[in-house]
């Protein structure tokens, strides 16, 4: 084994020593149309030329052979006149509207795609009745699962490409033994315009890891959690470990009281004749704590045995919860929001609604998904896949890029530019074939179509276990062409 790891190593070494030597940094800078502005005036009688400064669009730098990768493409405001008293807008403020993104990311319909899901593992420590097949799933190979560095490398491209947000699920992502450092290294490209990483999870074993995964970046938490009643969870997950998801659940609460700023989501997937009487108990939940608990609708997936009359729709739950707190006010919310928002007045969280099935909000999506194989799915619902991981081992010779590997890459791009960002910070390495990456990742999202295809179509149609596409009760729609799925 460590001979062969050895092999492949010197054969990325060779391939890399005798590839076009790479761009400088004046010439990456020059290549990515760094758009340089004027500095905040904060003095009206301050000229602006007094005081330039460059603000730099991200940048997907990688220091690595081959032509460099195609900037994104952003909005900038013009430079304003030399002579003139500019005043900006605090950086707080303009990092929160800037707008600079990629066109691999953004589909016909103009839908910006900057919330990346890669889910971490296949494996799971429940069972629930709407995710996992009874009978169980076969898991695949651990060569066919992305590694750790490959999940790295594909997290630095996306963000490079102006994703914001990254969620990582399962599968359950707390068994897989290196969450953690996982978290600390994609948590690390905060300084790289990521500004959310999110975790999906049952939180059994939250818990014992939360306080590091905060360390690491950490900045929200979505639960699963179907029911309040403990006898009732062993039945709907076919596990014990009630006690353990309330522990985590109290751990974020007393972590928020001393000011961690963790987001907490409890999503419950509402079913009919099993959870629906709980839905009243639930939104007591947010009575003292701000904890915002959404509703989601029953959805159709292989094996979880979905039918129509099982599913408690949006209307129903509205019905239960208006009849008891009659005073219910929907929020106001963000374009992309999955979820319709609302609070009961003097209540101290909120309550949401995930309706996939009878108002999907496809035409506002902006999320991708990444399997724990390595396959781009961009519609939830889609079977059409597209493999990244494939494309991604070429520079490896076909094998999984594991820690060794990724060290030579770090070394070599080291060797050859040595480079850093405008702000000062060492560049986030990307593979060497990243523009082959975003080519067929623009290709799939370029091919989204404008909503799912609905209940009639989804019922019948055949797509992954959810457990296998990384969903953990937490939603998003695209679809993709199977036209350039690689032979």
């Amino acid at each position: 084994m460590a001979a062969a790891s050895g092999r492949v190593a010197r054969g990325l070494v060779a391939r890399y020593l005798h590839a076009p030597r790479a761009l400088t940094f004046h010439q990456a800078q020059a290549r990515a149309r760094h758009v340089a502005t004027a500095a905040a005036v904060r003095n009206s009688h301050v000229q602006a030329s007094q005081v330039p400064v460059p603000v730099p669009a991200p940048v997907p730098i990688s220091g690595l052979s081959g032509p460099p990768l195609p900037p994104p493409i952003t909005e900038q405001p013009p430079l304003p006149g030399l002579g003139s008293a500019v005043a900006l807008p605090s950086r707080k403020h303009r990092l929160r509207d800037a707008k600079p993104f990629s066109a691999f990311l953004t589909d016909s319909f103009s839908r910006q795609h900057d919330y990346l899901r890669i889910s971490v593992t296949e494996r799971c420590n429940l069972r629930c009745l709407y995710c996992m097949p009874e009978e169980g799933i076969p898991l695949s190979p651990n060569r066919e699962l992305l590694t750790t560095p490959e999940i790295v490398l594909l997290s630095s491209l996306f963000v490079a490409q102006g994703v914001t947000k990254i969620r990582l699920t399962g599968g359950e992502p707390t068994v897989r033994r290196d969450i953690v450092p996982l978290m600390q290294q994609i948590g690390a490209l905060r300084a790289h315009g990521l500004r959310e990483l999110c975790l999906t999870t049952n939180g059994l074993s939250l818990h014992r890891k939360l306080d590091a995964m905060v360390e690491a970046g950490l900045t929200g938490v979505n639960m699963s959690l179907d029911t309040l009643d403990p006898w009732q969870f062993q039945l709907m997950t076919r596990r014990n470990g009630f006690s353990a998801v309330r522990k985590s659940i109290d751990r974020i609460l007393e972590m928020n009281r001393a000011g961690a700023g963790i987001k907490l989501k409890i999503n419950c997937v509402v079913m009919r004749g099993l959870n629906d009487r709980e839905i009243l108990p639930f939104v007591e939940m947010t009575r003292d704590e701000d904890i915002e608990v959404r509703f989601i609708e029953y959805m159709p997936f292989d094996g979880n045995k979905w039918s129509e009359g099982k599913m408690f729709s949006y209307q129903e739950m509205l019905d239960v919860i208006r009849a008891k707190y009659a005073g219910l006010e929907r929020e106001a919310g963000h374009r992309n929001d999955t979820s319709k928002t609302f609070h009961v007045p003097g209540f101290a969280g909120r309550i949401g609604f995930i309706t996939s099935m009878t108002h999907n909000f496809c035409g506002t999506c902006n999320r991708l998904r990444i399997t724990s194989d390595g396959n781009l799915k961009v519609c939830l619902f889609g079977n059409a896949e597209v493999s990244l991981r494939d494309i991604l081992r070429k520079v490896n010779s076909g094998e999984p890029i594991d820690e060794e590997a990724l060290e030579v890459m770090k070394q070599v791009a080291l060797g050859k530019a040595n480079l850093i960002t405008p702000a000062g910070e060492p560049a986030p390495l990307l593979a060497a074939n990243s523009n082959e990456l975003l080519e067929v990742i623009g290709m799939a999202v370029k091919n989204k179509k404008e909503k799912h295809a609905g209940i009639g179509e989804l019922e019948h149609m055949k797509n992954r276990p959810m457990i296998l596409i990384g969903v953990s009760t937490n939603w998003c729609f695209l679809v993709i062409s199977t036209h350039y799925i690689p032979k």
